[in-house]
């Protein structure tokens, strides 16, 4: 076992050295935060991640959390910002990512009625990230929505992705290659139609026969090993090397997650 978790740790080192960080989005384990967040972010650090994406303190005071982020040496380089922060207050956006030290913002859901995403929620979503997002750009903080599949609707010629893509003047996306592929887009195809648009990436395969749909839900047991599912992560991870994409996260919502990660981290090795 120490050995396998010191390939892996070499494996990222490697991959920082290329300019390019794998991480983990913390809330992949929110149930273990729950039992324990000291000993869940020992876990992570002796998995050899080093960068992660979070936000919330897990019932802990934000100064005592952020210092067993230190001790563990896990630095935050993305939260998560709320959809109605940043419409009604993007000063505190913009605050507490200062208060993190995290230089990403990221939005994964705008709240709306089951199936009723049309070009008029669209247009509003739009119209708030980039209201936001000029005043987070100002701060030094980059903003990025995660799309959830949703978006994905058929619109015009395309989508109403591509209308909020080609209207995004002052942020970028997260791409979640998970959701994009259950909203019926390819991940891969995306990157390469907008190559300068996606500044994060949420590493996360879907489990073979798994049909997508527009809802932006699915059960969390889909979740599987990067590398055995239905997704091209080889020619993601490949893709987003190429674009100079900084960090992708692994994003694991399933109860095997904390013996799926290393698993990811080893199929990752290989690559």
């Amino acid at each position: 076992m120490k050995k396998t978790l010191l390939v892996i740790a070499l494996t990222l080192l490697g991959y920082m050295a290329f300019g390019q960080e794998i991480g983990l989005q913390l809330y992949s384990l929110r149930n273990q935060f729950k039992q324990d967040v000291k000993g869940t972010l020992n876990l992570i650090s002796s998995w050899g991640i080093k960068t992660v994406e979070g936000g919330d303190t897990y019932g802990m005071n934000r100064d005592a959390f952020m210092g067993l982020l230190k001790e563990n040496q896990l630095n935050i380089v993305s939260i998560q910002g709320s959809f109605e922060d940043l419409e009604q207050n993007p000063q505190k956006v913009v605050d507490d990512a200062k208060a993190w030290g995290a230089k990403y913002v990221m939005c994964a859901w705008v709240p709306h009625k089951e199936n009723e995403w049309d070009l008029e929620e669209t247009q509003r979503a739009t119209e708030v990230f980039n209201n936001s997002g000029k005043l987070l750009k100002e701060n030094g903080i980059t903003l990025a929505y995660h799309a959830h599949g949703y978006e994905f609707k058929p619109h015009e010629e395309g989508t109403f992705f591509d209308y909020m893509a080609k209207n995004a003047e002052y942020f970028t996306f997260e791409l979640d290659i998970f959701w994009a592929q259950h909203g019926g887009e390819d991940p891969l195809g995306l990157m390469k139609k907008y190559p300068k648009k996606f500044t994060l990436l949420h590493l996360k395969d879907m489990e073979k026969g798994v049909k997508g749909n527009h809802t932006g839900h699915e059960d969390v047991e889909t979740n599987v090993v990067l590398g055995t599912g239905q997704i091209d992560i080889k020619g993601v991870v490949a893709k987003a090397k190429e674009l100079g994409i900084e960090y992708m996260f692994i994003e694991d919502e399933s109860s095997r997650v904390v013996e799926q990660v290393p698993m990811s981290l080893k199929f990752l090795q290989k690559l």
